[in-house]
């Protein structure tokens, strides 16, 4: 994945509060690394149900972070793969 702050290559398994980027150190778990952040919008974000996070770049306890649609990790797996673990963790395989 690429980290939203210093734009490098970097492998990482996960995602969580706490997580950093290897390089630069910045946290990764921020609304300017999420695929929801859009200047402009109400509260910088596009999920209307997200509370307001003041520092855009501090690691927060947002639930509706997502990556970016361009943005997997090191050895994932597709967005087909992905829809279906979900649909099986749901109704089972």
């Amino acid at each position: 994945m690429i980290c939203w702050k210093c734009k490098k290559e970097i492998t990482v398994n996960s995602i969580n509060r706490t997580t950093e980027c290897p390089l630069c150190t910045a946290d990764l778990h921020v609304c300017k690394g999420c695929k929801f952040y859009s200047t402009g919008s109400h509260n910088d974000c596009r999920e209307s149900s997200a509370e307001y996070v003041s520092d855009k770049e501090k690691a927060n306890f947002c639930d509706y972070f997502k990556l970016p649609d361009s943005i997997s990790f090191a050895g994932g797996t597709s967005k087909a793969d992905d829809a279906k673990k979900a649909f099986n963790a749901l109704f089972g395989d």
